[in-house]
């Protein structure tokens, strides 16, 4: 796909990361930095030639808007031809090699985040004893833009695993 580089927040997206995310130390937090705007396509393509070691590629089928507190990056992913950004899939590459996607599309991910969960949250399951905790600001963004599409965030997290099981095949195919 031959994505344009429109590097415009999506208004769903852009009311979404104006909310703090509050880390609490790990306890109850989020770990999530949103970015004011997408990362440029030079500084894209900085960072995924340097996350799979390839140098022939230039990520240009992603759209970062924010990181976790070690690096990892969220990101629009850009695999369905021709439709807008808010309905593309929302994906986590982690600093550590971590990959999924995390929600189907731009109205699921508000609901992810309206459940409690960031982009690292709901790709890893590496803190066994977190709890997310729901967040009234950000249910009240999801409601505003996406009503019909109110899911949990494990229903967000497994629809989006069933839709794209073979994400993280296509981005460790990539690495060298």
């Amino acid at each position: 796909m031959k994505p344009t580089d429109d590097r415009q927040f999506p208004a769903a997206l852009a009311t979404a990361m104006a909310v703090p995310f509050d880390y609490a130390d790990g306890q109850t937090g989020v770990d999530f930095e949103p970015f004011p705007a997408f990362l440029s396509a030079a500084e894209t393509t900085d960072w995924f030639q340097a996350w799979t070691g390839n140098s022939e590629l230039d990520g240009s089928d992603f759209r970062v808007f924010g990181q976790d507190g070690t690096g990892g990056y969220a990101a629009i992913w850009l695999i369905r031809p021709g439709r807008p950004l808010a309905e593309q899939p929302v994906v986590f590459l982690g600093s550590e090699g971590e990959t999924g996607v995390v929600a189907r599309d731009l109205g699921d991910f508000l609901w992810l985040l309206a459940d409690g969960f960031g982009p690292w949250e709901a790709a890893t399951s590496y803190e066994p004893d977190w709890k997310a905790h729901p967040n009234p600001e950000l249910a009240a963004i999801a409601e505003g833009f996406a009503p019909h599409q109110r899911w949990s965030a494990a229903a967000v997290i497994e629809l989006a695993a069933q839709e794209f099981p073979g994400f993280d095949d296509t981005i460790m195919g990539l690495c060298r």
